[in-house]
């Protein structure tokens, strides 16, 4: 949970940050503060209901560095959005996890990450198994054609 303030965002760059927050699978809600301490105890999220002063909005995903990730690269392209803190695994961080967690690979690179780790020495086995018999058939073709 990626806990932002929008203050001074027009319509044009929040539908653009949320553009950019529905492309990469976030959701991106514009809270009502006092509704939303009273939802969050009996959550993972009751920790971080200080968090919820001022025009406050929340980033969450799936994914837990997508959140932070798209809204760390917002903020970045425009200073209006702040990033005030949030919620991960339980515990309450700061602005400086949160830019953290956005520098860590998403989940889909660490796949592809470990796929490749994975299969790199297969292909390696399988290319030393094949070269033996290219060799042979290269001697044999290099015989055959003496004899001629």
């Amino acid at each position: 949970l990626v806990v932002t303030h929008y203050s001074g965002l027009n319509v044009k760059e929040i539908e653009e940050l949320r553009s950019e927050m529905r492309n990469a699978s976030v959701k991106f809600k514009v809270t009502k503060n006092r509704i939303t301490k009273l939802a969050l105890p009996g959550t993972s999220f009751e920790n971080s209901s200080e968090l919820f002063k001022g025009p406050t909005a929340i980033a969450y995903s799936e994914d837990t560095t997508q959140a932070a990730k798209v809204a760390v690269n917002f903020s970045k392209k425009n200073k209006k959005l702040k990033i005030i803190g949030g919620s991960f695994e339980g515990n309450l961080i700061d602005k400086d996890k949160i830019n953290f967690l956005a520098s860590l690979p998403s989940l889909d690179e660490l796949r592809s990450k470990l796929v490749s780790i994975i299969s790199t020495p297969a292909s390696k086995i399988a290319s030393i198994l094949k070269e033996p018999g290219s060799q042979i058939v290269r001697l044999i073709r290099a015989s055959g054609s003496k004899t001629k």
